[in-house]
């Protein structure tokens, strides 16, 4: 595997937080399992169906053909992600957004709402 971007590793980490939030928020009864992510940026506790989905993105944002010029996903020409998906991801980011900047992570605001 080639080495990870200073960029590519400031949005897996941001990807795997955010899913790691609405994961406990949504599906705190189901049995997680520990998950390394790429390139020893750590790891997160996800159920099935949230590992599934942060495997996707992962290898979504990884894959991505405007590296250079890379804006939010949201803002972005090109949409990666399968239409499922695409809801899925606003949803979570929704979701966990909200519980971070309660938590006093406003650094996520930007992301939040840009």
């Amino acid at each position: 595997m080639e080495q990870l971007n200073r960029q590519q590793k400031k949005d897996i980490r941001l990807l795997a937080t955010f899913v790691q939030v609405y994961c406990q928020g949504k599906h705190s009864g189901v049995a997680t399992e520990s998950r390394e992510l790429p390139d020893a940026l750590g790891e997160s506790n996800l159920c099935q169906e949230c590992r599934t989905f942060l495997d996707y993105a992962i290898s979504r944002r990884l894959k991505c053909p405007l590296e250079a010029e890379k804006p939010t996903c949201k803002h972005c020409r090109i949409h990666c992600y399968a239409r499922e998906q695409r809801i899925k991801v606003r949803e979570i980011m929704g979701y966990a957004g909200r519980r971070l900047m309660m938590r006093g992570r406003f650094d996520y605001l930007w992301h939040y709402f840009f």
